[in-house]
């Protein structure tokens, strides 16, 4: 199973940029979708941003126009760029795997934390 590892976390004003990556153990090639979650204290795990191997993405409503996924097969990462960061983006992110149907093909990888303060 691709061992998922995510870093590009850190402490940023509102307004602020980040861009996380989320390197695979080896190959994504054949892993259909990636997605990027995340989880604040006190609240669910939710999605935030979808790519598939043919490159749609899918995005939720709170982040879009802000946020940018991309994926690098042949670097076996995907990205997550957070541009006008606001303190409700303030969480763990986490990237995770998964085949046409949503099912996960990975584990959760390692997460990575994001501050933005007001």
């Amino acid at each position: 199973q691709v061992q998922l590892v995510g870093s590009g976390g850190g402490l940023v004003q509102t307004g602020g940029s980040l861009r996380l990556s989320c390197v695979g153990s080896r190959s994504i090639d054949n892993i259909y979708i990636m997605d990027w979650y995340r989880e604040a204290p006190g609240k669910q795990r939710e999605l935030v941003a979808t790519i598939t191997n043919g490159g749609d993405t899918n995005y939720a409503d709170s982040v879009k126009g802000r946020f940018t996924i991309s994926r690098d097969n042949a670097k076996n990462t995907v990205y997550l760029q957070m541009n006008s960061l606001k303190p409700d983006d303030s969480a763990t992110y986490y990237c995770l795997g998964s085949n046409a149907h949503h099912n996960p093909v990975t584990a959760w990888g390692q997460g990575t934390q994001v501050i933005v303060s007001s």
